[in-house]
């Protein structure tokens, strides 16, 4: 009976070589956010739907800075702390309804 022999090459890449290919990847800046720009609010509406979308907006805002800084759950966004969060990034401090808006929007993103 005849065996055929089997050889097999050795590696003739280093692992050295996949890392230095990694290191000279071009790096890439980021970009900057574009401002939206402003439309102005339908006019004729009730004042009601003004503060409510004003609430909204603010409520949204504070909903984006509390995940960016690591609260994913409602019960760890306290009033304090969402008012803390509110003074840090520049705007007026919440009342306590849009406290709770922004405890239901954490609450949709989860």
């Amino acid at each position: 009976m005849a065996v055929a022999a089997v050889t097999t090459k050795p590696q003739t890449k280093p692992q050295t070589k996949l890392l230095t290919q990694r290191q000279t990847k071009p790096q890439t800046k980021p970009t900057k956010p574009t401002k939206l720009r402003k439309q102005p609010l339908p006019a004729g509406l009730p004042r009601e739907w003004y503060e409510s979308h004003n609430r909204r907006l603010k409520a949204m805002r504070l909903a984006i800075a509390l995940l960016d800084t690591g609260v994913y759950h409602p019960a760890n966004a306290s009033n304090r702390r969402i008012r803390t969060t509110a003074e840090r990034i520049g705007i007026h401090p919440p009342s306590d309804t849009t406290c709770r808006m922004v405890r239901s929007l954490i609450h949709c993103a989860d």
